[in-house]
């Protein structure tokens, strides 16, 4: 396998007539990754994750797995990678173990034991005999990450993993995914739920309207926001007032329930001192960090509009 990192993308353009729908998207995942890549429905995950398969054709711009053009090399390209994209897809009159054996074979046939293997590490061991079309949606969903883990991949593809499970059903796949990320697998997770991402990725990509707007470690992401104070007193319009003249804090307001605001340590420490000697009673000070939801929301504002 090469050195070259895992997915490289540089200047990815695809148009559909008028429609401009990746926009110069240039990507890098490194080995160990376990890679976010976000944006609003319509924004360009899927086309973008299509391209870099090989799966349609950029209108300029590349992509290179493991340093492999797949759109030179074909196939070989895909050498150490799986995935899916849009979800998986099976035969529902076949068990889920003879979905996988032909799955298998198709790709130059499994080493023996393999399907019992991946068969147990999504827990499927006990209903491979059943027909898919039986298969829960998340049963398929873990059928479809055993299918990809047939190949035992480097890096494993995975768009939207989650849609459509019920709680008990993500927190499996999440997980799963941790399971694999532990075992030494980079993984590209495209998602829109976002808490998922938080707890899962160490590295993002934000896309709206075609364009990477950030790509980084989201712990920097996190930290780039700075962070604030949610208040709540025994007398919160008093409190705004009194705090709206005080040198060093910003951002004042009254937001659900409670005074948010910004400022340092000391800063903060002068107010409440105030707020005490004008016999205003603080119920709550709590630090509070924004979320990758909430910077998310920022970035590429309303998602319906991003959507249309």
């Amino acid at each position: 396998m090469s050195d070259a990192a895992p997915v490289e993308a540089r200047s990815l353009v695809k148009r559909y007539g008028e429609l401009l729908a990746v926009d110069h998207v240039d990507l890098t995942v490194e080995r160990g990754d376990v890679f976010g890549y976000l944006g609003p429905n319509g924004a360009g995950k899927t086309t973008s994750l299509r391209m870099l398969l090989g799966l349609i054709r950029p209108t300029s711009g590349e992509a290179r797995l493991f340093g492999r053009d797949p759109l030179v090399e074909g196939a070989r390209a895909l050498d150490g990678v799986a995935g899916f994209v849009e979800g998986p897809r099976f035969y529902p009159y076949l068990s889920g173990r003879r979905n996988l054996r032909l799955l298998a074979d198709l790709d130059g046939g499994a080493p023996k034991g393999r399907i019992d293997e991946v068969l147990e590490l999504v827990e499927l061991r006990d209903r491979d005999g059943d027909r898919v079309g039986g298969y829960s949606h998340g049963m398929r969903q873990r059928l479809g990450i055993a299918a990809s883990l047939l190949r035992a991949p480097q890096l494993l593809l995975l768009d939207e993993p989650t849609t459509g499970l019920d709680p008990a059903g993500m927190r499996d796949m999440r997980t799963l995914v941790k399971r694999l990320a532990s075992e030494g697998i980079t993984i590209l997770l495209s998602s829109h739920i976002l808490a998922e991402v938080e707890e899962l990725c160490n590295r993002v990509a934000i896309i709206r309207r075609g364009t990477i707007i950030y790509e980084g470690r989201l712990d920097e992401l996190l930290q780039s926001a700075g962070g604030d104070f949610r208040l709540r007193t025994t007398d919160d319009e008093r409190a705004r007032a009194l705090l709206l003249s005080r040198p060093g804090l910003g951002d004042v307001a009254v937001l659900d329930g409670a005074i948010r605001l910004q400022g340092d340590d000391a800063a903060i420490a002068a107010a409440t001192i105030e707020l005490g000697r004008a016999g205003i009673g603080i119920v709550a000070l709590v630090p509070h960090s924004a979320t990758l939801e909430e910077l998310f929301l920022g970035m590429t504002g309303d998602a319906t509009e991003a959507a249309a």
